[in-house]
């Protein structure tokens, strides 16, 4: 079916940070199959985490006990403000099942007939029908009416919007209520905006207020990607659930939806997977883990986050006619270009890939950077050198073709 807008492009192996296409020319991975491979390619830890399972057991019902399962979610909840996990395959799973947990609590906890979540407007919370009615951007709902009722939109960053708009929903009777407010830490697909500490801190408050449930949405954000292990922590904050996917298994398909005891209300048979948490994906998940923890990763992703944005910072001084800004966390960064200077990030996408760099949009134009985490010095520097080269090569031609 025709759901991809591909680049013509084959991989036929990789290895660290580099991949390589079947004509055998390398490429430099600043994508990270979107924030996925958070190990890079090949990697020996994770592939030896993999065979090993492969050669026990590799899939049983979670109607039994799942041992691999039962470390990874000991392991979340040791480094997390959650006391409970469900694990999936993806991230709009592990939204809906935050979804399907947060309305649970709202009709039990709460006496709300019809409750109502919050999102924020530009917000990417997946792909399923809920999913993308979660979603605060109207091109993702075209022609998929009718969606899944009971969600409302508020400006990201912005409380005072949030608070009248909480107020609005609180006063009009009939049952309805919010029964939670989800946010991404940082808006991914967005265009790589940070959410302010003001904004959480008080999102936070509402919800002791009003006793609605604080959700957020970590699947690009959580597993070191921002230089901690979630984006959360980050603004001072705790949310009562939030989930996980991308990253937690360095590309082998796991979600995770986290909760805190307050608001485990789900019982057997409320919810389920087939796949999720099975001992190939978890013993993934574990690997991934260790990883991170015995590398020290983290210091990786904030000193090589520090030197992208760096460098960027440094051509956006020099090119203040095609570069508005420069944003991230960790390795999760935005460049955006400056509206009307004739160049997209869909142009630089392909700019770059024909120069041997992977990076892909976020929004119109805002270039995404999300190498894996093992990500080298020279590495960033080769890359933000092409990036370079490519904007003034593409500048330069838009400034023949107008002058013409």
């Amino acid at each position: 079916m025709s759901t991809y807008g591909r680049f013509p492009l084959t991989i036929s192996h990789g290895k660290g940070c580099k991949l390589y296409d079947d004509a055998g020319k390398e490429y430099l991975d600043f994508t990270a199959g979107i924030a996925t491979c958070c190990l890079g390619h090949s990697h020996e830890k994770l592939k030896a985490a993999v065979t090993a399972q492969m050669e026990k057991v590799h899939h049983v019902s979670n109607l039994y006990f799942i041992p691999e399962q039962a470390k990874l979610a000991k392991w979340l909840v040791e480094n997390s403000c959650a006391d409970k996990a469900f694990f999936c395959n993806s991230g709009a799973e592990a939204n809906e099942a935050a979804i399907k947990l947060a309305r649970k609590y709202a009709h039990t906890k709460l006496n709300i007939d019809h409750p109502i979540i919050i999102t924020a407007i530009n917000s990417f919370h997946g792909r399923t029908l809920t999913a993308i009615t979660a979603t605060g951007q109207p091109k993702y709902h075209q022609n998929f009416g009718p969606l899944t009722p009971g969600f409302e939109y508020t400006p990201y960053n912005d409380i005072n919007s949030l608070r009248n708009l909480v107020k609005e929903i609180q006063s009009r009777g009939g049952g309805q209520g919010v029964a939670a407010i989800m946010m991404e830490a940082l808006q991914g697909e967005g265009g790589i905006v940070q959410g302010s500490e003001e904004f959480f801190q008080g999102i936070q408050e509402i919800c002791k207020e009003t006793g609605a449930l604080f959700i957020c949405d970590e699947v690009q954000t959580g597993m070191g990607r921002t230089g901690k292990i979630w984006g959360y922590e980050h603004l001072g904050v705790e949310p009562d659930i939030f989930t996980n996917a991308k990253a937690l298994g360095g590309g082998v398909p796991i979600g995770a939806m986290l909760c805190k005891e307050k608001c485990n209300v789900f019982a057997p048979g409320d919810h389920a997977s087939t796949y999720g948490g099975n001992p190939l994906a978890c013993a993934a998940g574990l690997a991934v883990t260790e990883v991170i923890m015995e590398q020290n990763l983290l210091k990786n992703v904030q000193q090589r986050g520090e030197q992208i944005r760096s460098l960027a910072t440094e051509l956006k001084a020099k090119s203040p006619k095609l570069i508005k800004d420069v944003r991230g966390w960790g390795l999760i960064n935005g460049v955006e270009l400056v509206e009307g200077c004739g160049v997209t990030a869909a142009d630089m996408a392909k700019a770059l890939l024909a120069a041997g760099v992977l990076v892909v949009p976020a929004g119109p134009s805002v270039v995404r950077f999300v190498p894996p985490l093992i990500v080298s010095e020279e590495e960033v520097n080769i890359a933000m050198e092409k990036f370079a080269t490519a904007l003034e090569t593409l500048s330069a031609q838009v400034a023949v073709e107008n002058n013409v």
